[in-house]
Order: C-alpha cells, then sequence, then structure tokens
C-alpha cells in the first residue's frame, strides 16, 4: 500500500514543480510596451462600454422608427342596471375595436436618425477612449522605465562614491586630507541611497496606476531598451487630420444628433392621427320579432396643435439652444486639440536640441570633468568638494539626459494621440 502511494505521489509532485517553473517563468518575463498595450485594450472596461452602449442605441434605432403597437377596445354598452337583461333595449352593445396611432409629421423618421446619431457617437467615443488608453498606457510605461533606469544608474554611481569614500579615508589616515572630507564623502553616500528610495517610491506608484490597465502584470520588470513608437506625421498633416480626431467626430455626431432633436421639436406643429374601425354587436329582437341588426364605426380622431406659443414654440427654441451649445463644445475641442499640437510640436522641437547637445557634448565633458577632478585630488591639486561636485554633476546629466528621451517619447506619444486613425 505505501509503496503504491509513493508510485501516485511522484508524478503530482513532478506536475506541481512544472507548474511552478511555468508560474515562475510567467511572473520573470518581460514586460514589453507592445504587450502592455494589447492587454490594457483586452482589459480596459471603458471602450468596451462604449460599443455595447452603440450596438444598443442601433437597436433602440430600428424601434424608434416604427409605428405604436395597436390598441384593441371592447366593451359592453348601455346594459341596464335594474336587471343587466342584454336583450331589452336596442342600444346594449358589445363593441370589439382597433386603434391605429400615426405619430405627427415625420416624427417616426427623425426620431430614428436622432438615436443613430446617438449610436454613431458611441462608436466614436469608443475610438476616442481607445486613443486616451493607449496614450496613457506609454506615459506610464516610460514613467516607469525612467524611474527604473534612473536607480541603476545611481547604484552605479554608488559604487564610485563608495570607493571616494574608501580613498578619503585612506587620505585620512595618512594625514592627506580632513576629516570634513570623509564626513562630506559619507553624506554623499547617504544622499544617493535616499535618492535611490525616492526613485523606488516613484517607480512603484507608477505601476500602482498600471495594475488598473495590466492587473499583476503591471509588476513585472521592463524590458531594458527604450521602446519604439510609430513615426508621426509632420505637422501640416497632423493640423489637417485634426478634423477626423474622434473627439471632433464625437462633437459633429452630438450636433447631428441634436439637429435630429430640432426636426422632431418642428413636426409636432402638425397634426397626430389616430384611425379605428369597431364590430357593435346587438342582442334580442326587434318588435316585428327579426333579429336586431349589428353595427360598425370607422373613427378618425386628429391632433389640434392650437395653441402652440407655450409648448411647440418652446421646444423649438430648447432645441435649437442645445444644437448651438453642441456646435460650440464642438469649437472649443478644436481649439484644444490645436493647442496640444501647437505645445508638443514646439516641445519636440526644443527637447531634439537639448537630446542633441546633451549626447554630443555634455555627456562627454561631464565624464571627462570628473576623471580630470579625481586624477587632480590624487595628486593634491584639488580640493575634495570640487571633486564631490564633479561627480555629482556627472550624475546628473546622466540622469537628465536619460529623462530627456523618455520625456521626447512621452512627447511622441501625445502626438500619436492627436494623429488621425485608429491604430494609434
Amino acid at each position: 500500500m505505501k509503496r503504491l502511494c509513493l508510485r501516485h505521489a511522484a508524478p503530482l509532485f513532478c506536475l506541481s514543480l512544472f507548474l511552478a517553473a511555468q508560474v515562475a517563468a510567467g511572473a520573470d518575463a518581460v514586460l514589453g510596451l507592445a504587450e502592455a498595450e494589447q492587454l490594457a485594450l483586452e482589459n480596459d472596461p471603458l471602450v468596451n462600454a462604449s460599443i455595447a452602449r452603440s450596438e444598443a442605441l442601433e437597436s433602440d434605432a430600428v424601434a424608434d422608427g416604427q409605428l405604436p403597437d395597436p390598441k384593441l377596445r371592447t366593451g359592453l354598452y348601455n346594459l341596464p342596471l335594474d336587471d343587466f337583461d342584454i336583450s331589452r333595449e336596442p342600444g346594449t352593445q358589445l363593441r370589439l375595436g382597433i386603434q391605429q396611432a400615426f405619430p405627427r409629421g415625420d416624427t417616426l423618421r427623425y426620431r430614428s436618425g436622432k438615436t443613430r446619431a446617438q449610436a454613431r457617437a458611441e462608436r466614436v467615443r469608443a475610438r476616442l477612449e481607445r486613443k486616451k488608453l493607449l496614450r496613457n498606457v506609454r506615459k506610464t510605461y516610460l514613467e516607469i522605465y525612467y524611474q527604473a533606469e534612473a536607480i541603476k544608474i545611481v547604484r552605479s554611481s554608488r559604487k564610485l562614491f563608495q570607493n571616494l569614500t574608501e580613498i578619503t579615508r585612506v587620505q585620512y589616515g595618512s594625514g592627506g586630507s580632513s576629516q570634513q572630507d570623509v564626513l562630506r564623502a559619507e553624506l554623499e553616500l547617504s544622499r544617493l541611497e535616499d535618492r535611490i528610495t525616492q526613485y523606488q517610491n516613484r517607480e512603484e506608484s507608477a505601476r500602482g496606476r498600471f495594475t488598473r490597465w495590466l492587473g499583476h502584470a503591471a509588476w513585472r520588470n521592463l524590458q531594458s531598451e527604450l521602446p519604439v513608437l510609430q513615426e508621426v506625421p509632420d505637422g501640416q498633416i497632423l493640423e489637417r487630420g485634426l478634423e477626423r480626431h474622434p473627439e471632433i467626430s464625437l462633437r459633429s455626431a452630438v450636433i447631428e444628433s441634436q439637429q435630429q432633436a430640432i426636426a422632431i421639436s418642428k413636426e409636432q406643429y402638425k397634426p397626430g392621427w389616430t384611425i379605428g374601425a369597431e364590430y357593435r354587436k346587438r342582442f334580442g329582437d326587434n318588435p316585428d320579432d327579426s333579429s336586431r341588426s349589428d353595427m360598425g364605426a370607422v373613427m378618425l380622431t386628429v391632433d389640434m396643435p392650437l395653441f402652440t406659443e407655450k409648448r411647440q414654440d418652446k421646444r423649438v427654441a430648447a432645441s435649437q439652444k442645445r444644437a448651438d451649445a453642441a456646435v460650440l463644445d464642438r469649437a472649443n475641442s478644436w481649439r484644444k486639440l490645436r493647442e496640444m499640437l501647437a505645445t508638443a510640436t514646439a516641445n519636440r522641437k526644443r527637447l531634439a536640441e537639448r537630446i542633441q547637445r546633451y549626447e554630443q557634448r555634455l555627456l562627454k565633458e561631464a565624464e571627462e570633468n570628473a576623471a580630470a577632478a579625481l586624477h587632480a585630488y590624487q595628486s593634491g591639486t584639488l580640493e575634495f568638494t570640487s571633486l564631490m561636485r564633479a561627480r555629482i554633476t556627472e550624475l546628473d546629466i546622466r540622469l537628465q539626459a536619460l529623462k530627456l528621451r523618455v520625456d521626447l517619447l512621452k512627447n511622441h506619444a501625445d502626438l500619436l494621440y492627436l494623429a488621425a486613425g485608429e491604430e494609434q
């Protein structure tokens, strides 16, 4: 029995090890920007909610274009209350009728058109939410990347500062430096450790925001290389494409919906119609012993829009004001997009200039200055304070160069948001 249990336990143990290895491999997998975008799009509720609302409104549009359901009428009329004899009085009738209402003018067509415009607005809103989602995911990913890479840079510099601290202690022991130099070196080393903690805090905060779209995948390690984003059209193409931006298309769909509402309100000046037909069954006999004849009726009911000042006129005026407000909202959205484009274009130009300056001059000069300062300090021709300033300047320039490259990509993400096309 014991041998049998061991024989079954061995495969289960191997299976558990395999599953644990798969989980660990998934946790250690590197998260790229393309995968982050895909996961966010799959899990985002806003885009899916807008799509669901647009499908619901498409169904509503079909229903809004249909006539009201016909009404069935029946009843027993002119029944004597003293004996409830349905055959005594010639006016006693059992009536069975049907009615069909016809709304005023082309109300059904405009009502259906209004709902279809609302459905288009929701479809466009889904595109807009998708573009916003991609922009936010890209910028958050880049923020996490910057903080993680900054930690690596500071940690590599900490080793240099540790070496400087050891050199200072040795020289202090031999009388070549003062105690203040040793304390200054230890102070700068502690400040670097605090800097690392700050970057870690910012990285964890950004990853916390990332969990909104990625869940547990937000805590995976990122790729070590800067992500590559697709090309952005030039400024003129971007500006012309703003007319097709989902933000403008959404406002245009709202305007169309409001215009349909104006048409609906104007149709209320026209009369509405209701037609009906009845079969009227009579009971009993005539005085000559002949059966009483059954009867029929055809009816027409017409709405009379005679007093329009405080109803139809007010509704038309209100619909027109709402349409005017929608036009102004579109103009305001257009201005905001142009402002964003002008700002992003200017920032991209200056960021590119600064990156070129850092890569061609500042990084090299800071490294050479730090190396020369160390050599001069070891030769006794430079004070320790100047050496520390040179090292700190080199570290700051490396961090700033990284930040500029990341900021340029964030700017790129903003321009992709402004670019026409759903793939951005």
